[in-house]
């Protein structure tokens, strides 16, 4: 357990830029979940971060950060640049190898909608790197190239009631190879806003970080 005040602002630089974080380290942290929103989203997501804290009241160490600057989030099309974004989530992972504080934990991605895709392209090339995916209303579709190279284990989590991407959710399953499973929440929809949807995300993507990074800790 930690309190709000724990978490930090960082900076991480990539691409002759910096992209501002807010990173979390619980006491005994078993693992460290990287976030990567979807468009037109940032790290002050509301809906990410109740799924954070969520995490970090399980043990976990959580680490939210814009993928891209205001200056290039201006630009609609780059919010869409899933090649751009797995980048930035991948020199994101790097800086925490880097830094003496999180470089022993097993990293995690958690990705929203377009956000999904970049996490899945980013573990494809990073292999046993991330330790476990989790999708929440995703579009892994949009990595339908690299699916079968994902080892991560990847649980995607789809509402009952968002049927366009509950299917190309369950196409995308098709595909994957690593440990795999399909969470549909019933009577959610694409944004998980209907009365204790969200909790229910949580709860899932808090059962398989734990699972799945806690094997090996600090």
């Amino acid at each position: 357990m930690m309190s709000e005040d724990s978490q930090k602002l960082v900076r991480i630089p990539v691409d002759s830029t910096q992209l501002e974080g807010m990173l979390a380290v619980p006491n005994g942290v078993k693992g460290l979940v990287i976030f990567a929103h979807g468009s037109g989203s940032s790290r002050l997501s509301p809906r990410n971060n109740s799924v954070a804290k969520v995490l970090r009241e399980a043990g976990l160490g959580t680490l939210l950060f814009d993928l891209l600057t205001l200056e290039e989030d201006e630009i609609y099309e780059n919010r869409f640049d899933i090649p751009l974004l797995a980048k930035r989530l991948k020199a994101a992972t790097q800086w925490l190898v880097d830094q003496p504080e999180t470089r022993t934990l097993r990293i995690g991605y958690f990705g929203s909608s377009t956000g999904s895709a970049a996490a899945l392209i980013a573990a494809s090339d990073l292999g046993k790197t991330i330790g476990a995916v989790v999708s929440r209303g995703g579009r892994p579709d949009l990595a339908k190239d690299v699916l079968g190279k994902v080892h991560s284990p990847t649980l995607l989590i789809v509402g009952g009631r968002d049927e366009q991407v509950l299917e190309l959710n369950r196409l995308a399953l098709e595909l994957l190879h690593s440990e795999k499973r399909l969470e549909i929440i019933p009577g959610a929809t694409h944004l998980f806003e209907e009365s204790g949807t969200l909790e229910e995300v949580a709860r899932l993507a808090a059962e398989w970080f734990t699972r799945c990074l806690g094997s090996r800790g600090t």
